[in-house]
């Protein structure tokens, strides 16, 4: 039976391991903490002394991950108030963490915070494993699970003064989302902690299911009748042809499945029935639990919670392909479903592709969609804005660096994305931002299939389909000497072009599905004159404006408000509806004889940005130069003498 040690016996034992190699004895230590201690150790951390440099995200850092995480963000919030009602005055902190071990959020009590603060315990500050040395954040990720830190079985002795229980929260497709975390002064230890951070992790895992599945025909499960409803139910759910496309934890491990197994499963190979039987069963019985019997032998008792969709009934022997998240993309526009299905085509083979389309045009989620999608699901996979970094920093980004590469290059060196990606995918946007020097050096890693790193070293054999995109014709940039034509044949295998969101057939439906996303507890919908309005503008940052505009909306409606109206709308985006829509150029109202080159073209510029309401980068992409072309011929023309 495992004791409770002292701190001094912790810290001789973890000071043996050090000196001598000896892995403390399973009376001191348990078996996940030493599996975490040797971590820390071949990581090259010491308990004692400085604090290797840790990561800690600066403002518009940490502001991107918190986009990327705002979903998980939304849905932990109202639990992380409940746990902080529960442990109030308790000198602790209820803590959310990503995928990456950097926190996100923090709830507490004031007169902890300093002593957190003192050690990183904020947001924005990596608490991975490899950073902080064994804690629960960082543990959990690595041990996929929930895990007790206590006072001096942290590796590093300066967070010997913490007790902290933390559980991992993962979303319903299987993916791991982050931690929920309580941590406390290791002096007020309380036995109940533990239990409670899974239960809230758990709340949060239903939450989220209920977000992304609210439509969907669900089924709520355990092996006692009771169980049904409480915090140890599985819940899953199907596809209107009976498959398995979401479940939480509970459900997984009820049903003896894994996170891959999540869309690739109907439910009659785990359970003894029939989908049409759940509908059945639903329509005469209501909530009442249903005994089944479990493919082991084993019995669940399940009850059926129809959605909007129905089940049908699958003709036996006739394979039906379960939805992928490439279906998901669809809603309805004919142009968008051509390029899903020709997408869907190339998954799994060993040809690159290339996105095209506008800025906001959803090329990211396309990508991640045909990742998803196929066998390389549970893989990374890894993203690059090729504009977005200084040219002398996107090759250390892209192919990682040797320790010492360059002056302020961490001592331990880095990765790089290409390594990050091995075995999954990696998305490189903007390509055609790609400096010549980097295309070249990627053209040699896509030939030779490996990576060397900034400053040398041994090349690393790397395996990763590549999917790229850009906004800008990547054959014209070839063709002007701007691209490599060598890099754009070998990542020329399949291009698609994703419309624009005003060239869409599909804005209403696609707009009532993002309003069920972001509003999933109330029936929100637009008012007639939002409707017009919406229908009519230009959109010129496409779903990512409309996305923002939709956001702001929901969040802006009163208690019981359900129908989107022009008070609900940020006041920049209503003056825009207001401003007549440009009239259409005629050319004949050009005169050739009155007219010469440059006036042309000076014209065309200034139609071009009153039809794009002064955008400038859509005005760019719509006369197919640079941002930079158009204001240096606007300051040529400014310039210019007047005749």
């Amino acid at each position: 039976m495992l004791t409770t040690p002292t701190g001094a016996a912790l810290r001789r034992a973890r000071s043996q391991l050090i000196e001598r190699g000896e892995m403390p004895p399973t009376t001191l230590v348990g078996p996940m903490v030493s599996r975490s201690w040797r971590r820390c150790l071949d990581a090259g951390l010491a308990p004692l002394g400085r604090l290797q440099e840790a990561p800690h995200l600066d403002g518009p850092q940490f502001s991107r991950v918190a986009e990327r995480q705002r979903e998980l963000l939304a849905h932990a919030r109202p639990v992380m108030e409940y746990l902080r009602a529960q442990t109030c005055d308790s000198g602790s902190l209820v803590l959310l963490a990503d995928n990456r071990g950097v926190v996100l959020h923090t709830l507490g009590d004031s007169d902890f915070l300093g002593r957190a603060e003192r050690v990183a315990l904020m947001p924005g500050a990596s608490w991975h494993e490899r950073h902080r040395g064994t804690n629960a954040i960082g543990t959990a990720l690595e041990e996929a699970g929930p895990v007790v830190v206590h006072g001096a079985e942290h590796f590093l002795d300066r967070n010997g003064f913490l007790t902290c229980a933390a559980a991992t929260v993962t979303a319903p497709d299987g993916r791991l989302l982050g931690v929920l975390d309580i941590s406390g002064d290791q002096r007020g230890r309380h036995p109940h902690t533990f239990s409670l951070v899974r239960a809230a992790a758990q709340m949060i895992e239903n939450r989220l299911f209920e977000a992304r599945h609210g439509d969907a025909l669900r089924i709520r499960f355990h092996p006692l009748a009771e169980g049904i409803g409480t915090v140890a139910e599985g819940v899953a759910a199907l596809s209107e042809d009976g498959w398995i496309v979401g479940a939480n934890q509970s459900g997984l491990a009820l049903l003896g499945l894994c996170p891959a197994d999540l869309g690739a499963t109907p439910i009659a190979r785990v359970l003894q029935l029939r989908p049409a039987d759940l509908v059945d069963w639903g329509r005469r019985r209501g909530i009442q639990a249903m005994p089944v019997a479990h493919h082991t032998g084993s019995r669940l008792f399940v009850r059926v919670e129809p959605g909007r969709a129905t089940v049908r009934v699958v003709v036996p022997c006739v394979f039906e392909a379960p939805r992928d998240a490439l279906s998901l993309l669809d809603s309805g526009d004919a142009r968008l479903k051509s390029a899903i299905d020709k997408a869907r085509r190339i998954i799994g083979k060993p040809i690159a592709l290339v996105l095209q389309g506008e800025s906001g045009a959803g090329k990211e989620f396309f990508a991640k969609a045909f990742h998803d999608s196929g066998p390389r699901r549970a893989k990374p996979f890894i993203a690059l804005n090729c504009a977005t970094l200084p040219e002398n920093l996107i090759e250390a980004e892209l192919f990682g660096y040797a320790p010492g590469a360059f002056s302020g290059a961490r001592k331990e060196g880095c990765p790089g994305r290409i390594r990050a990606a091995n075995g999954g995918t990696l998305f490189l946007d903007e390509i055609g931002d790609m400096p010549h020097v980097q295309q070249a050096r990627l053209l040699r890693v896509l030939q030779e299939r490996e990576v060397v790193p900034v400053g040398g070293g041994t090349p690393v054999p790397v395996d990763f389909v590549l999917v790229c995109a850009t906004h800008r014709n990547l054959k014209a940039e070839m063709e002007a000497g701007r691209f490599r034509a060598d890099l754009y044949y070998r990542i020329n295998g399949l291009t698609l072009i994703l419309p624009s969101l005003r060239e869409r057939g599909d804005f209403a439906s696609l707009t009532a599905r993002m309003l069920k996303e972001m509003a999933p507890d109330r029936d929100v919908s637009l008012s007639d004159a939002i409707t017009t309005a919406f229908a009519q503008y230009a959109w010129p940052g496409n779903l990512r404006q409309l996305a923002n505009a939709l956001r702001t909306a929901c969040a802006l409606l009163d208690e019981g408000e359900t129908q989107i109206d022009w008070q609900h709308l940020p006041d920049d985006l209503v003056e825009e509806f207001k401003r007549p829509v440009p009239r259409a150029f005629n050319p004949v109202e050009i005169d050739p004889v009155r007219e010469n080159l440059q006036d042309l073209s000076a014209a065309a510029i200034a139609r071009t940005i009153s039809v794009s309401r002064g955008n400038m980068s859509e005005a760019a992409r719509r006369l197919g130069i640079s941002r930079n072309t158009l204001y240096r011929r606007l300051k040529s023309r400014a310039s210019a003498p007047l005749a």
